[in-house]
């Protein structure tokens, strides 16, 4: 409770907490509805908008934020389903590292802490199932003595940004206690009634915080497919605007994103100003280009303009993204 933000309800003379997780949420989720052992594993995920009452001395950025936005997941399981669940989510955040072309830092297993729901036993159980998924996928670890939550151990994945800093982005926690506490139960194939196992997870984590380490990490040079602008289309001068415009919706339709600099500037400047934002491609259109199918061509990075059909930049540009190149 120290970590929300709670407000006072004077008629009801009740406090409320603005939402903290999505946890409780979900536990009510899956008790609205009869639940068989056929549905497992039941994999619910939510997108929203948190908030944590930080420390005003904490806050950095985008990096820690008291408004944030998580790709929250939570996986209802039986017990058996365990290894082969967070196989799959090891799996998931190692292609996703690679395809942002992040290093993994540090793993860590963070262990039971001082306050801690529920028995010894179900605890050392769980760390043990952790311990063994991590070890399944070839994946060095840490122990992290006592830094688990509450209600459950939890791998957590840590990678560094372009100075050096270290980040915590995506996590697993394994959760024996949260769906005793909300008293939540399925029918076993003998008939008789059981409690899940929850599986929480974040793959990219809160997205603020990513966002701001992928912003130092590529030094805003993001590659085509994720660059917020793909192509910057540069007028030579007033009389080449309708032409920029139809070049434009051209390659919108192929579902490229464009940015016209249409204003009142030389040709120089408007180039310098798209190499400084580190636009992937800058297209030049003046007489030539807008009497013809032709588009001149400058990659960032480079001085040099190439000259080539519009219908092969589009294959080219396109191509690329689908490589993630």
């Amino acid at each position: 409770q120290e970590d929300m933000f709670i407000l006072h309800h004077a008629e009801d003379d009740c406090d409320l907490g603005i939402k903290p997780m999505n946890c409780p949420a979900h536990m009510l989720v899956f008790k609205r509805d009869i639940r068989s052992y056929r549905d497992l594993p039941l994999r619910l995920a939510e997108t929203t908008t948190l908030y944590r009452s930080e420390k005003s001395g904490t806050l950095h950025g985008l990096t820690r934020v008291r408004s944030l936005s998580q790709d929250d997941s939570h996986i209802f399981c039986r017990r058996e389903q365990i290894l082969g669940e967070i196989a799959a989510l090891l799996g998931k955040i190692k292609d996703i590292y690679q395809l942002f072309n992040l290093q993994i830092d540090e793993i860590h297993l963070s262990t039971r802490p001082e306050k801690f729901l529920g028995e010894k036993s179900v605890w050392d159980e769980a760390e043990s199932d952790l311990k063994q998924a991590l070890e399944d996928a070839n994946l060095k670890y840490s122990i992290n003595e006592g830094d688990g939550s509450f209600y459950g151990p939890k791998i957590d994945v840590k990678v560094k940004d372009a100075i050096g800093r270290q980040w915590q982005l995506a996590t697993i926690q394994l959760d024996f206690q949260l769906p005793q506490r909300f008293d939540l139960r399925y029918t076993e194939a003998d008939g008789s009634q059981q409690a899940p196992v929850v599986i929480h997870r974040a793959l990219l984590g809160s997205l603020e915080r990513f966002m701001g380490v992928i912003i130092e990490h590529y030094a805003g040079v993001f590659p085509l497919w994720l660059s917020p602008v793909q192509v910057k289309v540069i007028s030579v001068a007033e009389a080449h605007i309708p032409a920029c415009e139809k070049l434009a919706l051209k390659l919108r339709q192929s579902k490229l994103r464009v940015e016209i600099d249409d204003s009142n500037e030389t040709v120089g400047n408007k180039i310098r100003k798209a190499a400084n934002e580190k636009a992937p491609y800058t297209l030049v259109v003046g007489d030539k280009e807008a009497a013809s199918s032709l588009v001149a061509v400058r990659d960032r990075g480079q001085k040099e303009t190439r000259e080539m059909e519009l219908a092969d930049f589009i294959k080219e540009a396109l191509e690329k993204i689908a490589k993630k190149a």
